[in-house]
Protein backbone atom coordinates (compact mmCIF):
# COMPACT_ATOMS: atom_id res chain seq x y z
CA UNK A 1 0.00 0.00 0.00
CA UNK A 2 1.31 3.47 -0.78
CA UNK A 3 2.01 6.09 1.94
CA UNK A 4 -0.93 8.68 2.22
CA UNK A 5 1.54 11.46 1.99
CA UNK A 6 2.88 9.98 -1.62
CA UNK A 7 -0.70 9.21 -2.68
CA UNK A 8 -1.88 13.14 -1.52
CA UNK A 9 0.82 14.88 -3.24
CA UNK A 10 0.53 12.81 -6.75
CA UNK A 11 -3.79 13.89 -6.31
CA UNK A 12 -2.67 17.82 -5.69
CA UNK A 13 -0.06 17.18 -9.28
CA UNK A 14 -1.68 14.81 -11.08
CA UNK A 15 -5.63 14.95 -9.63
CA UNK A 16 -7.10 13.00 -12.64
CA UNK A 17 -4.36 10.58 -13.73
CA UNK A 18 -2.61 10.36 -9.92
CA UNK A 19 -2.91 6.46 -9.86
CA UNK A 20 -2.18 5.97 -13.32
CA UNK A 21 0.92 7.85 -12.84
CA UNK A 22 1.84 5.86 -9.50
CA UNK A 23 1.79 2.53 -11.19
CA UNK A 24 3.83 3.66 -14.16
CA UNK A 25 6.40 5.17 -12.37
CA UNK A 26 9.09 2.65 -10.91
CA UNK A 27 10.82 5.69 -9.08
CA UNK A 28 8.22 6.40 -7.38
CA UNK A 29 7.68 3.18 -6.44
CA UNK A 30 11.03 2.87 -5.13
CA UNK A 31 10.93 5.87 -3.21
CA UNK A 32 7.73 4.51 -1.78
CA UNK A 33 9.13 1.30 -1.01
CA UNK A 34 12.25 3.04 1.16
CA UNK A 35 9.96 6.02 3.09
CA UNK A 36 8.13 3.46 5.51
CA UNK A 37 10.78 4.97 8.40
CA UNK A 38 8.36 7.31 8.74
CA UNK A 39 6.11 5.22 10.83
CA UNK A 40 6.75 5.26 14.51
CA UNK A 41 7.11 1.14 14.98
CA UNK A 42 8.72 0.68 11.49
CA UNK A 43 12.11 -2.01 11.44
CA UNK A 44 13.00 -0.09 8.00
CA UNK A 45 15.96 2.23 8.13
CA UNK A 46 15.92 5.86 7.27
CA UNK A 47 17.88 4.68 4.00
CA UNK A 48 18.65 8.64 3.39
CA UNK A 49 21.67 7.55 1.79
CA UNK A 50 19.86 5.92 -1.25
CA UNK A 51 17.01 8.83 -1.13
CA UNK A 52 19.22 11.44 -0.98
CA UNK A 53 21.76 10.46 -3.65
CA UNK A 54 18.24 10.34 -5.54
CA UNK A 55 17.12 13.78 -4.50
CA UNK A 56 20.68 15.30 -5.61
CA UNK A 57 20.60 14.30 -8.87
CA UNK A 58 16.58 15.22 -9.08
CA UNK A 59 17.20 18.74 -7.38
CA UNK A 60 19.43 19.77 -10.04
CA UNK A 61 17.77 18.45 -12.55
CA UNK A 62 14.53 19.81 -11.98
CA UNK A 63 16.13 23.72 -12.30
CA UNK A 64 18.35 22.57 -15.39
CA UNK A 65 16.71 20.10 -17.77
CA UNK A 66 13.01 19.98 -16.31
CA UNK A 67 10.43 19.08 -19.77
CA UNK A 68 13.58 19.36 -21.63
CA UNK A 69 14.29 16.04 -23.03
CA UNK A 70 15.92 16.51 -25.91
CA UNK A 71 18.43 18.90 -24.16
CA UNK A 72 18.56 16.22 -20.89
CA UNK A 73 19.69 14.07 -23.49
CA UNK A 74 22.67 14.86 -24.60
CA UNK A 75 23.63 15.53 -20.64
CA UNK A 76 26.75 13.91 -19.53
CA UNK A 77 25.92 14.01 -15.62
CA UNK A 78 26.54 16.37 -12.97
CA UNK A 79 29.70 15.67 -10.93
CA UNK A 80 30.03 13.28 -8.30
CA UNK A 81 31.63 16.07 -5.65
CA UNK A 82 28.76 18.37 -6.61
CA UNK A 83 26.30 16.19 -5.85
CA UNK A 84 28.07 14.92 -2.71
CA UNK A 85 29.07 18.44 -0.96
CA UNK A 86 25.07 18.45 -1.13
CA UNK A 87 23.56 15.86 0.50
CA UNK A 88 26.01 15.81 2.84
CA UNK A 89 24.43 18.92 4.02
CA UNK A 90 20.99 17.71 4.63
CA UNK A 91 18.94 16.72 7.31
CA UNK A 92 20.73 13.61 8.78
CA UNK A 93 23.39 13.68 5.43
CA UNK A 94 26.34 14.91 7.13
CA UNK A 95 27.86 11.13 7.83
CA UNK A 96 26.22 9.60 4.72
CA UNK A 97 29.25 7.91 2.67
CA UNK A 98 29.72 7.43 -1.30
CA UNK A 99 27.89 3.69 -1.60
CA UNK A 100 24.80 5.02 -2.50
CA UNK A 101 25.32 6.74 -5.86
CA UNK A 102 28.07 4.45 -6.89
CA UNK A 103 26.20 1.19 -6.87
CA UNK A 104 23.72 0.58 -3.78
CA UNK A 105 20.63 2.75 -5.41
CA UNK A 106 21.13 0.70 -8.59
CA UNK A 107 21.88 -2.58 -7.00
CA UNK A 108 18.77 -2.46 -4.46
CA UNK A 109 16.58 -1.03 -7.61
CA UNK A 110 17.29 -4.40 -9.93
CA UNK A 111 16.44 -6.65 -6.98
CA UNK A 112 13.54 -4.21 -6.66
CA UNK A 113 12.49 -4.28 -10.12
CA UNK A 114 14.40 -7.43 -11.62
CA UNK A 115 12.49 -6.91 -15.19
CA UNK A 116 14.21 -3.26 -15.94
CA UNK A 117 17.17 -3.24 -18.34
CA UNK A 118 18.23 0.17 -17.57
CA UNK A 119 20.14 1.39 -14.04
CA UNK A 120 18.27 3.82 -12.47
CA UNK A 121 21.54 5.99 -11.90
CA UNK A 122 23.56 6.46 -14.92
CA UNK A 123 27.46 6.59 -13.85
CA UNK A 124 29.04 8.07 -16.56
CA UNK A 125 33.18 8.37 -15.41
CA UNK A 126 32.43 10.05 -12.33
CA UNK A 127 29.40 12.10 -12.94
CA UNK A 128 25.77 10.92 -12.52
CA UNK A 129 22.10 11.46 -13.83
CA UNK A 130 18.86 9.67 -13.49
CA UNK A 131 17.98 7.55 -16.45
CA UNK A 132 15.32 9.36 -18.96
CA UNK A 133 13.47 6.01 -18.79
CA UNK A 134 12.32 6.94 -15.07
CA UNK A 135 11.86 10.85 -15.00
CA UNK A 136 8.69 10.57 -17.38
CA UNK A 137 5.63 8.74 -17.18
CA UNK A 138 3.09 9.13 -20.00
CA UNK A 139 5.20 12.13 -21.27
CA UNK A 140 5.22 14.09 -18.02
CA UNK A 141 8.09 14.67 -16.38
CA UNK A 142 7.68 13.25 -12.14
CA UNK A 143 11.18 14.85 -11.38
CA UNK A 144 9.27 17.83 -9.72
CA UNK A 145 6.56 15.56 -8.20
CA UNK A 146 9.49 13.33 -6.54
CA UNK A 147 11.53 15.92 -4.56
CA UNK A 148 8.25 17.18 -2.96
CA UNK A 149 7.94 13.67 -2.27
CA UNK A 150 11.18 13.69 -0.74
CA UNK A 151 11.15 16.73 0.74
CA UNK A 152 7.63 16.01 2.43
CA UNK A 153 9.37 12.23 3.62
CA UNK A 154 12.26 14.30 5.63
CA UNK A 155 9.77 16.69 7.28
CA UNK A 156 7.89 14.31 8.51
CA UNK A 157 11.08 12.50 10.26
CA UNK A 158 12.03 16.02 11.76
CA UNK A 159 8.64 15.91 12.82
CA UNK A 160 8.96 12.48 14.78
CA UNK A 161 12.92 12.76 15.62
CA UNK A 162 11.51 16.16 17.89
CA UNK A 163 8.71 14.19 19.11
CA UNK A 164 11.13 12.15 20.82
CA UNK A 165 13.28 15.22 22.06
CA UNK A 166 10.16 16.92 23.41
CA UNK A 167 9.20 13.59 25.50
CA UNK A 168 12.71 13.22 27.18
CA UNK A 169 12.56 17.26 27.96
CA UNK A 170 9.11 16.58 29.20
CA UNK A 171 10.79 13.39 31.44
CA UNK A 172 13.76 15.76 32.65
CA UNK A 173 11.19 18.21 34.17
CA UNK A 174 8.99 15.25 36.31
CA UNK A 175 9.80 14.92 40.25
CA UNK A 176 8.00 11.84 40.10
CA UNK A 177 10.51 9.09 39.41
CA UNK A 178 7.93 5.60 39.24
CA UNK A 179 6.55 7.95 36.35
CA UNK A 180 10.44 8.48 34.63
CA UNK A 181 11.03 4.87 35.17
CA UNK A 182 7.34 3.87 33.44
CA UNK A 183 7.60 6.46 30.36
CA UNK A 184 11.56 4.67 29.34
CA UNK A 185 9.91 1.26 30.02
CA UNK A 186 7.40 2.55 27.20
CA UNK A 187 10.47 3.17 25.29
CA UNK A 188 12.18 0.10 25.55
CA UNK A 189 9.89 -2.09 23.46
CA UNK A 190 9.72 -4.51 20.37
CA UNK A 191 8.58 -1.71 18.08
CA UNK A 192 11.16 0.69 19.09
CA UNK A 193 13.10 2.06 15.65
CA UNK A 194 16.42 0.21 15.99
CA UNK A 195 18.34 3.48 16.37
CA UNK A 196 16.18 4.45 19.47
CA UNK A 197 16.52 0.98 20.91
CA UNK A 198 20.04 0.88 20.89
CA UNK A 199 20.59 4.55 22.24
CA UNK A 200 18.29 3.58 25.21
CA UNK A 201 19.54 0.08 25.86
CA UNK A 202 23.25 1.73 26.00
CA UNK A 203 21.93 4.41 28.60
CA UNK A 204 20.58 1.70 30.54
CA UNK A 205 23.29 -0.04 30.58
CA UNK A 206 26.09 2.50 31.01
CA UNK A 207 24.29 3.25 34.17
CA UNK A 208 24.10 -0.21 35.53
CA UNK A 209 27.54 -1.06 34.87
CA UNK A 210 28.80 1.55 36.35
CA UNK A 211 27.98 0.59 39.81
CA UNK A 212 29.70 -3.01 39.39
CA UNK A 213 32.97 -2.91 40.98
CA UNK A 214 36.34 -4.90 39.64
CA UNK A 215 39.49 -5.19 40.75
CA UNK A 216 42.74 -4.81 38.83
CA UNK A 217 46.33 -5.04 39.80
CA UNK A 218 49.42 -6.61 38.03
CA UNK A 219 50.24 -8.28 41.61
CA UNK A 220 48.17 -9.27 45.16
CA UNK A 221 49.92 -6.00 46.55
CA UNK A 222 48.94 -3.83 43.73
CA UNK A 223 45.30 -4.39 43.39
CA UNK A 224 43.17 -1.47 42.84
CA UNK A 225 39.35 -1.07 42.47
CA UNK A 226 37.89 0.30 39.34
CA UNK A 227 33.93 0.83 38.29
CA UNK A 228 32.88 -1.18 34.52
CA UNK A 229 32.50 2.10 32.02
CA UNK A 230 30.76 0.93 28.86
CA UNK A 231 31.27 3.15 25.86
CA UNK A 232 29.09 3.95 22.52
CA UNK A 233 31.34 3.19 19.67
CA UNK A 234 29.62 5.52 16.88
CA UNK A 235 26.19 6.21 15.48
CA UNK A 236 23.56 3.55 14.81
CA UNK A 237 24.36 2.80 11.17
CA UNK A 238 28.26 3.20 11.77
CA UNK A 239 30.74 1.03 10.07
CA UNK A 240 32.00 -0.35 13.51
CA UNK A 241 32.98 -4.49 12.80
CA UNK A 242 30.41 -5.37 14.61
CA UNK A 243 30.46 -3.69 17.93
CA UNK A 244 28.01 -1.19 19.24
CA UNK A 245 29.72 -1.14 22.31
CA UNK A 246 32.90 -1.72 24.37
CA UNK A 247 33.34 -1.71 27.72
CA UNK A 248 36.90 -1.00 30.37
CA UNK A 249 38.91 -2.06 32.51
CA UNK A 250 37.45 -5.85 31.66
CA UNK A 251 37.26 -5.60 27.42
CA UNK A 252 33.90 -6.73 26.57
CA UNK A 253 31.63 -6.22 23.11
CA UNK A 254 28.40 -5.64 22.62
CA UNK A 255 26.58 -5.92 20.11
CA UNK A 256 22.69 -4.59 19.60
CA UNK A 257 20.63 -6.65 17.36
CA UNK A 258 16.94 -8.13 16.58
CA UNK A 259 15.33 -11.67 16.42
CA UNK A 260 15.83 -12.28 12.82
CA UNK A 261 17.77 -14.39 11.24
CA UNK A 262 21.23 -15.60 13.74
CA UNK A 263 23.00 -15.85 10.57
CA UNK A 264 23.74 -12.42 10.80
CA UNK A 265 24.52 -13.08 14.99
CA UNK A 266 27.32 -15.39 13.54
CA UNK A 267 28.34 -13.10 10.88
CA UNK A 268 29.47 -10.61 13.99
CA UNK A 269 31.13 -13.12 15.32
CA UNK A 270 33.01 -13.97 12.25
CA UNK A 271 33.82 -9.81 12.10
CA UNK A 272 35.57 -9.85 15.48
CA UNK A 273 37.23 -12.85 14.73
CA UNK A 274 35.11 -14.92 17.81
CA UNK A 275 36.10 -12.66 20.50
CA UNK A 276 33.25 -12.94 22.74
CA UNK A 277 30.10 -10.93 22.14
CA UNK A 278 27.33 -9.82 24.62
CA UNK A 279 24.23 -9.64 22.31
CA UNK A 280 21.10 -6.91 23.26
CA UNK A 281 18.64 -8.12 21.67
CA UNK A 282 15.47 -5.88 20.88
CA UNK A 283 12.80 -8.65 22.47
CA UNK A 284 10.62 -10.13 24.84
CA UNK A 285 11.59 -13.19 24.86
CA UNK A 286 13.90 -14.75 27.47
CA UNK A 287 17.53 -14.76 27.28
CA UNK A 288 17.10 -18.58 27.86
CA UNK A 289 15.03 -18.84 24.86
CA UNK A 290 17.14 -16.81 22.50
CA UNK A 291 20.11 -18.71 23.81
CA UNK A 292 18.27 -22.06 23.04
CA UNK A 293 17.52 -21.05 19.21
CA UNK A 294 20.87 -19.64 18.97
CA UNK A 295 22.04 -22.53 20.11
CA UNK A 296 20.67 -25.00 18.59
CA UNK A 297 20.85 -23.10 14.86
CA UNK A 298 24.90 -23.25 15.12
CA UNK A 299 24.66 -26.57 15.76
CA UNK A 300 22.28 -27.07 12.59
CA UNK A 301 25.09 -25.32 10.54
CA UNK A 302 27.80 -27.23 12.10
CA UNK A 303 26.09 -30.64 10.78
CA UNK A 304 28.63 -32.07 13.91
CA UNK A 305 31.72 -30.00 13.39
CA UNK A 306 33.39 -29.70 16.79
CA UNK A 307 35.48 -26.69 15.08
CA UNK A 308 32.11 -25.07 14.01
CA UNK A 309 30.15 -25.53 17.30
CA UNK A 310 33.43 -24.72 19.56
CA UNK A 311 33.95 -21.18 17.51
CA UNK A 312 29.95 -20.00 17.50
CA UNK A 313 29.25 -21.31 20.72
CA UNK A 314 32.62 -19.47 22.97
CA UNK A 315 32.07 -16.83 21.22
CA UNK A 316 28.48 -15.92 22.70
CA UNK A 317 29.18 -14.14 26.35
CA UNK A 318 26.18 -12.92 27.29
CA UNK A 319 22.65 -12.48 25.59
CA UNK A 320 20.50 -9.46 27.58
CA UNK A 321 16.92 -8.84 26.49
CA UNK A 322 14.73 -6.24 26.78
CA UNK A 323 13.39 -8.30 30.44
CA UNK A 324 16.83 -7.79 31.72
CA UNK A 325 17.05 -4.07 31.00
CA UNK A 326 13.98 -3.38 32.49
CA UNK A 327 14.77 -5.64 35.43
CA UNK A 328 18.35 -3.99 36.18
CA UNK A 329 16.51 -0.55 35.54
CA UNK A 330 14.04 -0.73 38.42
CA UNK A 331 17.31 -1.67 40.62
CA UNK A 332 18.87 1.47 40.05
CA UNK A 333 18.75 4.50 42.23
CA UNK A 334 16.59 7.50 41.25
CA UNK A 335 19.94 10.06 40.43
CA UNK A 336 21.14 6.72 37.73
CA UNK A 337 17.17 7.27 36.19
CA UNK A 338 18.18 10.66 35.38
CA UNK A 339 21.45 9.51 33.92
CA UNK A 340 19.54 7.45 31.65
CA UNK A 341 17.22 10.27 30.51
CA UNK A 342 20.40 12.19 30.18
CA UNK A 343 22.17 10.01 28.22
CA UNK A 344 19.36 9.78 26.28
CA UNK A 345 19.37 12.81 25.26
CA UNK A 346 22.60 13.55 24.55
CA UNK A 347 23.15 10.53 22.54
CA UNK A 348 19.86 11.26 20.41
CA UNK A 349 20.96 15.00 19.58
CA UNK A 350 24.49 13.70 18.23
CA UNK A 351 22.43 10.57 16.07
CA UNK A 352 20.53 13.75 14.83
CA UNK A 353 23.25 16.03 14.02
CA UNK A 354 21.75 17.99 16.46
CA UNK A 355 24.52 18.99 19.04
CA UNK A 356 24.14 18.94 22.46
CA UNK A 357 22.63 22.07 23.05
CA UNK A 358 19.36 21.42 20.98
CA UNK A 359 20.71 23.32 18.41
CA UNK A 360 18.03 22.88 15.45
CA UNK A 361 18.47 20.65 12.33
CA UNK A 362 19.40 21.99 8.96
CA UNK A 363 16.22 22.41 6.06
CA UNK A 364 16.66 19.54 3.64
CA UNK A 365 17.48 22.26 0.89
CA UNK A 366 20.40 23.88 3.45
Amino acid sequence: MAEIFLLEILKQDYPLDFQNIYVNSLLLQYLDKKMKAVHGNSKTRRSLANIYAIYSILYYYQNDYYNKPDEYRQFEGYDYMKLFAFYRGLYGGSKLQNHALNSRVNGEFKNRFPLVTNDLIIINSGRYMIHIDYLYVNGQDISRTCCRLIEKYVELLIEKDHALIRLLQEMQSLTDYSEKRKRIRKLLSEDAEARIFEIISYAILKNHYKNVKVYFGYSLDNIHEERLQLYKTGRTNANDGGIDFVMRPVGRFFQVTEVHHYDKYLLDMDKVMHFPVTFVIKTKCSKEEIQHELDTYIDERANGMVVIEERYHKAIEEIITIHELQQWMAELKNEDIDGIIRDIDIYYKLEMNMGVDGEEPPDIQR
